[in-house]
């Protein structure tokens, strides 16, 4: 019987990727795993994606930030047939929905979203895009947030690890993604919403080898 595959961690320490075979980065180029890799997520290794114990110099404690202003929860956009769910705390500012639908994801107006300003069909293609699960939708009574099946990790280049297909994250802080099959993992240790990222990282610079 084939294992699943999990992510373990502690507040002090790298991301622990248990039976996973590989994971890749979004060109393509593959990494190969053990039984237990650990990957880097303070942003210092040489050798990312993996750890090499840069940490240990300064220490981890990767926590949530206790001065964060934004609130973990989802808001609702309603549309005459389709009500849009979105969660600022979980977003990591990856814009796949500004990019891909600009008539119904705009920031620079309010609201943000306008649910009927697209057929539903274009709406949820883009919302299953999403990478960190800070979308979901509900259609006629029935609310849907899994849309990657696919057990795999995505090095993003200078960003996060982005997480698909439900894999289990175990940490001793009770962590739990806002949906199951897809979030992105911080690896600059600077999201005020450790261990998920917030987008911080387009303010700094992840040296990639």
């Amino acid at each position: 019987m084939s294992k699943e595959p999990k992510i373990i961690f502690t507040k002090h320490t790298p991301f622990l990727v248990v039976d996973l075979d590989e994971i890749k980065r979004d060109d393509g180029e593959v990494y190969p795993l053990s039984q237990v890799t650990a990957l880097c997520r303070c942003g210092k290794s040489k050798n990312k994606p993996y750890c090499d114990g840069s940490h240990a110099k300064e220490g981890l404690n990767e926590v949530k930030d206790p001065k964060r202003k934004i609130e973990d929860k989802l808001k609702d956009y309603h549309g005459k047939d389709i009500t849009v769910h979105f969660n600022l705390a979980v977003c990591s500012h990856n814009a796949a929905c500004v990019k891909g639908l600009p008539e119904v994801f705009n920031v620079r107006k309010k609201p943000w979203i306008m649910a009927d300003n697209a057929p539903v069909e274009k709406v949820i293609e883009t919302i299953r895009k999403c990478p960190s699960g800070a979308l979901s939708y509900t259609v006629d009574g029935v609310t849907y947030t899994n849309f990657k099946e696919k057990k795999e990790i995505i090095i993003q280049k200078n960003g996060p690890l982005q997480v698909g297909g439900g894999i289990e994250l175990k940490d001793d802080q009770g962590t739990s993604p806002q949906i199951d099959t897809q979030y992105e993992l911080c690896r600059c240790a600077l999201s005020k919403n450790r261990p998920f990222c917030d987008g911080t990282h387009k303010c700094t610079k992840i040296d990639e080898i």
